[in-house]
């Protein structure tokens, strides 16, 4: 493992030499038996397709921007629970993206199809 933290840091060196701004890291946690990712970075993204939010949770940190784009060939929306975050209705290659400016867990929905849910815990 020092190893790989050892060649991931030397990475980052390079690739911040060259004027490149890439996320490389993520936290990986079990929770119950299964790995949960926790993204580091200030963006993530959520895949709207075959009527999922996929990942249907999302952990993300204070002022992350998560942008959901429509892979589907019909229009869907994104809709948290109470309304704080309300998209118009995605096209196909849509994209909609909400900035996390207060810790919490945010559970949201598609408008047009209710039984589609999906959840963002920001930490």
């Amino acid at each position: 493992m020092e190893r790989v933290s050892r060649v991931v840091c030397i990475a980052a060196l390079i690739l911040g030499l060259a004027g490149l701004a890439i996320p490389i890291s993520m936290n990986i946690a079990s929770v119950g038996g299964r790995a949960t990712a926790h993204a580091e970075s200030a963006t993530a993204e959520v895949k709207i397709d075959n009527f999922t939010f996929t990942p249907a949770t999302i952990t993300v940190p204070v002022g992350a921007q998560v942008t959901w784009t429509n892979r589907d060939d019909i229009p869907h929306t994104v809709v948290s629970d109470d309304q704080a975050i309300k998209s118009k209705a995605l096209d196909t290659d849509d994209k909609f993206t909400f900035t996390f400016s207060k810790t919490g867990t945010y559970t949201y929905f598609c408008s047009l199809h209710p039984k589609m849910k999906g959840k963002v815990v920001v930490q």
